[in-house]
């Protein structure tokens, strides 16, 4: 529980990441959702994949949201070649003191960006599963602790294209959400051209806000009250991906966690002390889609995640708003009860 006041770290959550969403927005243009999902992601403490095609801006918008934070930034750049101790660090032997020494690899930094995370091996891959779940680097026995925030920005492109390797499960498992860029609009991508066309604007970006504060906003966050049948709208949905006839797997405890934290998240976003399941559903395709596996017949009849999930949506109910509610973080104050919500429509 935080030791200050919750509506003032509200306040200063909707000012801080005002400035951050300005300062991303200004090098992406016109993806307001996809800036406010890596916010969301980033309060979460959770690992955000970027998926897409070349040239969409995925690697832009890693760079843009890592340097809005004054913050340590390392950028490793995914290749067949990439060793796991080029990710995580090695230990080297010291003449002199006649001992070995511990490197640290790229992964010792806030925040991460790997760049086509998908064009190395899966051996490689894999040198991130323990710093991605459990903060820390284990080499030769000892366990160094990872800097706090930490967060993951993966780029990756479609696994269909040439020289990618596909995620393992328990890799996708750990990113918190999936998103993909797109294609700018007309509009977007003229005023892309007056932006863009001379300077890069990541050249002129400068913090707008400091790990210190990023740290007061995530606690903030984790106060946010989430009613019990919330809660349960939560559980109802992942556990729906598990039994589900066109999926081969279904989501795991950990995206039901997950799932909470985003929801948390958004609410304080949008100024509320609170979780509706408006907030479960807005994320819910992003948390869950990306960590499901489809069956064959399902991709014989071009079934994807995302459809799936927007099908358990429209046919999970929605609770009812509840009499009474207890206060933001438990510290007594009233919150207004959530209105009932209608099903989703695909």
């Amino acid at each position: 529980m935080t030791t200050y006041d919750d509506r003032a770290s509200l306040t200063d959550l909707t000012a801080v990441v005002e400035r951050v969403r300005e300062s991303v927005e200004g090098v992406i243009e016109g993806k307001p959702e996809v800036v406010r999902l890596s916010l969301t992601v980033l309060l979460a403490e959770g690992h955000l994949l970027i998926e897409d095609v070349p040239g969409v801006g995925k690697t832009m918008l890693a760079k843009a949201l890592a340097r809005s934070i004054d913050c340590s930034v390392r950028r490793i750049q995914f290749t067949p070649d990439l060793l796991p101790s080029d990710i995580t660090g090695v230990s080297i032997w010291d003449q002199q003191r006649r001992d070995f020494e511990f490197k640290p690899g790229a992964i010792f930094a806030q925040v991460v960006i790997g760049d086509e995370i998908n064009r190395a091996s899966p051996k490689t891959q894999s040198a991130l599963l323990e710093s991605m779940e459990e903060r820390q680097v284990t080499i030769d026995g000892s366990s160094y602790e990872l800097p706090s925030p930490f967060m993951v920005v993966a780029t990756q492109n479609p696994v269909e294209m040439e020289g990618t390797y596909p995620l393992p499960e328990a890799q996708r498992d750990r990113f918190m959400a999936r998103v993909s860029v797109g294609y700018p609009s007309a509009e977007a991508e003229l005023q892309m051209l007056d932006v863009h066309g001379g300077v890069s604007p990541l050249e002129d970006l400068q913090p707008v806000a400091h790990a210190h504060e990023i740290l007061k906003l995530i606690e903030a966050v984790r106060g946010v009250h989430v009613a019990d049948p919330v809660r349960r709208y939560v559980v109802d949905l992942v556990g729906a991906t598990r039994t589900h006839p066109d999926l081969r797997l279904g989501a795991s405890p950990r995206a039901t966690l997950h799932l909470l934290r985003a929801a948390k998240a958004s609410a304080a976003l949008s100024g509320r002390e609170y979780a509706l399941p408006d907030d479960v559903q807005a994320l819910a395709v992003a948390v869950l889609a990306h960590r499901l596996l489809p069956t064959a017949q399902a991709q014989l009849n071009r079934r994807t995640s995302e459809q799936v999930v927007e099908e358990i949506l429209q046919r999970t109910p929605v609770p009812a708003a509840p009499q009474k509610q207890s206060g933001f973080g438990g510290l007594g104050r009233g919150v207004p009860a959530y209105p009932q919500q209608p099903p989703r429509k695909l």
